[in-house]
């Protein structure tokens, strides 16, 4: 078999040993089928969930990535994964996760306690070092921040320790220390890898189709192939953007989730729709986003919120709004800075498929992930998220300090889905922004795409990029009233 390493315009594939054994000690060889479908808002984030059986016939015709690399759909099955899987890897260790908690928490309490004793003007008196040495500071706790930030979602997948109750503790405490509310994330991180790649349940960094990308444009589908390449200064205002507000977005408005909440099984979608003022956020215990028996949960994360924004607004007080700026909310933005373009890297790649419903099932979705490497930084004070996202999705209660080796032991299943981009390290990883954000636009079939492979959608642009997208003619509506006028 082969496993697919994304370069930038083109897919490396390089050998590895088949392996089709199954390890006779695992303890938790179970697949979806074999375990009772769980309640979309369970607030456990299981990685088992129903792998729908898909009985449609394929018609021949090429699926294309972006870089115009053929995909072939994943047979594999969730047992198979799991199976691969060493038995130690699934096992889970509080005394280990504390040890890593308590080390985040030392490391942020020794960084604004040498600035705060040694950076000051008497120790330096140059002010333009001084703002420099500050502003060092504030990527240094960011980056502290963020492992701080990972570990709490170690407890919302349970992968922290085997109690769940101190694992919601935990993760309860630490999230709302960073002004995340942390059982309402909880819930509908776990809807997201329950429905990873699904067009209308993921629920983050969902793309835009062709109609929709067309029509925030003011542009009718077909005129796509006809228009301008998109500026590079647009594409560097866009990601800024992204990375100065695109978490508060996301908790506020929902923005980058999907738009379908009028399924919502309780009925609390109705009129509801993405967006500031649409009622779908992460605070509200009518939202649609949760269940009527979450409403308590929404709240208690509420709680912690504003025992955050009530000590926060005592430090400014007492000791000055320009000292808490730079002490707690300039590595409040680092923090969401890391946290959106981790998760856009994801899930947003020009190899990756997403899936309309009818071709959709749970190890497709899983698949359509790709594992990044960020140096140091990423396995040491990141803690992994970045290097071993793939197998994440496919189980999330394995705790970081055990996803390498349980990664390794995965691909040889997966052969040429499992998907890595670890060119040129951090500086690679920073790259890839870059190039994710001028090649993926929008999705599309493939042209001459039809039954199940119809609804394997991929990323065009309009930058003339990769696979260009299909020339579409315009709706017979259209071609009806220009006939008319």
């Amino acid at each position: 078999m082969s496993t697919i390493t994304a370069r930038k315009g083109f897919v490396q594939q390089t050998d590895v040993l088949h392996s089709t054994s199954s390890s006779t000690t695992n303890s938790i060889a179970v697949s979806p089928e074999d375990t009772p479908r769980q309640s979309p808002s369970s607030t456990s984030l299981s990685s088992l969930a129903s792998d729908n059986d898909l009985d449609l016939k394929t018609v021949d015709g090429k699926l294309l990535d972006t870089y115009g690399n053929e995909f072939h759909l994943p047979d594999f099955t969730i047992k198979q994964i799991r199976d691969a899987i060493p038995a130690h890897c699934f096992n889970r260790s509080a005394a280990k996760g504390l040890g890593y908690v308590a080390r985040d928490l030392a490391s942020l309490a020794a960084t604004f306690y040498l600035f705060h004793t040694y950076v000051t003007p008497e120790n330096v008196s140059s002010t333009p070092a001084r703002a420099a040495l500050w502003a060092l500071y504030t990527f240094v706790q960011g980056l502290f921040g963020t492992g701080l930030w990972v570990l709490a979602h170690e407890c919302g997948h349970q992968s922290f320790s085997p109690s769940k109750t101190l694992n919601d503790t935990v993760g309860w405490f630490c999230h709302s220390a960073l002004l995340v509310p942390y059982f309402s994330w909880k819930i509908s991180h776990g809807k997201h890898h329950k429905a990873t790649g699904h067009l209308e349940r993921d629920m983050v960094f969902v793309p835009k189709t062709r109609d929709q990308y067309a029509s925030k444009l003011g542009h009718f589908a077909h005129e796509l192939t006809e228009l301008m390449e998109e500026t590079p200064i647009v594409t560097a205002g866009t990601m800024i953007g992204q990375q100065l507000v695109g978490w508060p977005l996301y908790i506020l408005a929902n923005v980058t989730g999907h738009n379908y909440h009028e399924r919502q099984s309780e009925g609390r979608g109705k009129g509801k729709q993405n967006g500031f003022g649409g009622g779908v956020n992460h605070f509200d215990p009518t939202s649609p986003l949760y269940e009527a028996k979450d409403s308590k949960l929404v709240l208690l994360s509420d709680l912690g919120l504003a025992i955050t924004l009530a000590t926060l607004f005592l430090i400014g007080s007492n000791f000055g709004w320009a000292n808490l700026a730079v002490w707690y909310f300039v590595p409040y933005l680092w923090v969401n800075h890391w946290l959106v373009a981790i998760t856009f890297l994801q899930h947003t790649d020009p190899t990756l498929p997403h899936y309309e419903p009818q071709s959709w099932n749970f190890a497709r979705g899983a698949a359509a992930t790709i594992d990044r490497e960020f140096g140091f930084i990423g396995r040491q004070l990141l803690h992994g998220i970045i290097e071993t996202h793939v197998l994440h999705h496919f189980v999330s209660t394995i705790p970081f300090y055990n996803a390498d080796e349980a990664t390794e032991a995965i691909k040889p299943i997966m052969g040429q889905h499992y998907r890595s981009h670890v060119e040129g390290g951090s500086i690679g990883f920073l790259k890839s922004m870059w190039n994710s954000a001028r090649m993926c636009q929008w999705i599309e079939a493939c042209e001459g795409a039809e039954g199940e492979k119809k609804g394997v959608l991929f990323f065009r642009n309009r930058n003339g990029l990769g696979v260009p997208p299909q020339k579409l003619s315009p709706p017979a509506e259209l071609q009806a009233a220009r006939s008319d006028s």
